[in-house]
């Protein structure tokens, strides 16, 4: 388990401690096991829901999400890859300037637990470079792909000054057979006051035209949080406590 209670030692810094707690982080993308971690799976305003987009940028869905939010005069938090802001550094540069916040994603769509740790805590701070190179925007938030914190994740978020946001319900709007009603429903089974929101607006690693599903459901999630008398923004106005420092230090 990750983020355990630690007594007072060193802060991960070896990629050969790292190697030994690997494999000791897979359960973060297991939501009852993400509920018992409230600053990890975003908790915040509860008056509040942050709204956050994975997978991007790329030149179909991102511009019908972006068009979306616009419409609603919403902003979001979109966790970019690497890989996908080279390749259409123009969207990327269109998200940030829209006025959306910019976290990273990762440079490309691995599971953390698949990579050696070496290689992901660089991977990390490559994304974030990259990001930043291309947007103009420092990133300071972190998503790891699949929602699979490792270790060595840990690290490199540290490393890299990002924090580490994961998410409190979904869409799953990735799945083949997704339409907007479902995705919409998915959302609402965990939509609350103070939620982190997931959804995609890139299908490249999902169903090809997925982000239909996510344009799709987003009137109805918009007008269902107003409905609950919560506003809708991104992760920077969504007032997440502070992490504490202890978080991040190797249990014993």
């Amino acid at each position: 388990m990750i983020l355990r209670r630690p007594s007072r030692g060193t802060v991960l810094g070896s990629v050969g401690l790292v190697s030994l707690l690997h494999t000791a982080s897979a359960v973060t993308d297991v939501p009852p096991v993400r509920a018992h971690f409230p600053r990890l799976q975003g908790d915040g305003d509860p008056g509040h829901v942050a709204l956050t987009f994975d997978d991007g940028p790329d030149t179909e869905g991102t511009p019908e999400v972006l068009a979306a939010l616009a419409a609603a005069d919403v902003r979001a938090t979109f966790f970019l890859l690497g890989a996908m802001a080279e390749r259409f550094p123009d969207m990327a540069r269109r998200v940030a300037g829209a006025g959306h916040e910019i976290g990273v994603h990762g440079y490309d769509h691995r599971n953390q637990l698949g990579v050696p740790p070496g290689r992901t805590i660089a991977g990390i701070s490559r994304a974030r470079d990259t990001i930043e190179r291309i947007t103009g925007v420092t990133p300071r938030l972190h998503r790891p792909p699949y929602g699979v914190l490792s270790a060595a994740g840990v690290v490199g978020a540290r490393r890299a000054g990002l924090r580490t946001v994961l998410w409190g319900t979904w869409g799953k709007d990735w799945e083949p057979q997704a339409d907007g009603a479902s995705v919409l429903a998915n959302v609402e089974r965990g939509l609350r006051g103070g939620v982190t929101v997931l959804l995609h607006d890139s299908d490249c690693t999902s169903s090809p035209g997925s982000w239909r599903a996510t344009v799709g459901a987003l009137p109805g999630l918009l007008r269902r949080s107003a409905e609950l008398g919560l506003t809708v923004g991104p992760l920077r106005d969504h007032h997440l406590p502070a992490t504490p420092a202890a978080a991040l230090r190797t249990p014993r």
